[in-house]
C-alpha cells in the first residue's frame, strides 16, 4: 500500500503565513541587508513548507524549523555564484545605453536575433574578446565564434539591402 503526501490546507498555509512571515523577513534582512532578497527567502522557505510539509511535535520546533530554513537559505543565497558576480542596480545606472539612430549601424545590430546581437555587441561595442564572451554567457568559445560569423553576414546583408558597401 502506498503512502500518502501529507498536503497543507489553505487555512495551514495561511496560518503559517500570518505567524512567520515577519520573523522570516526580519531574520533574512538581518542577514542579506535586501528587503527584495529577504522577501525571496521568505518565498523560498514557505514553497518548502508547501512542497514537503512535515508533522512537528510542538509549535517550537516548527519555530526552530522555519528559523532554520531561512537561515540556510540566507547562507545559500550568500554563497551563490550569482550573488558573487552581480552588483547592485544603483551601481549600474549612471552608465547609459547607447540610443540608436535610424539607419544606424547600431539600429541594425539591434534588429538581429538576440544571440547573435548580443556576441557582437559585447564583442564590437564593449570590446570583450570571445573567449571572454563564451564565459560570460556560458557557452563555448567555438559557438561565440559561429554567432559572430552568422551576424556580421546578416549584418552585411542587412546593410547591403539597405545601400551600403
Amino acid at each position: 500500500m502506498r503512502a500518502t503526501k501529507p498536503t497543507l490546507t489553505p487555512q495551514e498555509a495561511e496560518r503559517l503565513v500570518n505567524t512567520y512571515a515577519d520573523l522570516i523577513l526580519r531574520l533574512s534582512y538581518t542577514y542579506l541587508k535586501n528587503t527584495q532578497d529577504a522577501q525571496d527567502i521568505c518565498q523560498t522557505v514557505f514553497l518548502k513548507f508547501v512542497e514537503k510539509p512535515r508533522p512537528f511535535a510542538s509549535p517550537e520546533h516548527e519555530k526552530a524549523w522555519v528559523l532554520r530554513a531561512a537561515v540556510n537559505a540566507c547562507k545559500d543565497l550568500l554563497k551563490s555564484k550569482w550573488r558573487r558576480s552581480s552588483v547592485p542596480l544603483e551601481n549600474a545606472a549612471p552608465v547609459p545605453a547607447p540610443e540608436p539612430e535610424d539607419g544606424s549601424l547600431l539600429a541594425a545590430v539591434e534588429a538581429l536575433p538576440p544571440d547573435y546581437r548580443l556576441v557582437i555587441y559585447l564583442y564590437y561595442y564593449e570590446g570583450y574578446t570571445a573567449k571572454e564572451i563564451a564565459k560570460l554567457l556560458g557557452v563555448p568559445a567555438a559557438t561565440v565564434y559561429t554567432r559572430l560569423a552568422r551576424g556580421r553576414e546578416r549584418l552585411r546583408r542587412e546593410l547591403e539591402s539597405e545601400g551600403y558597401e
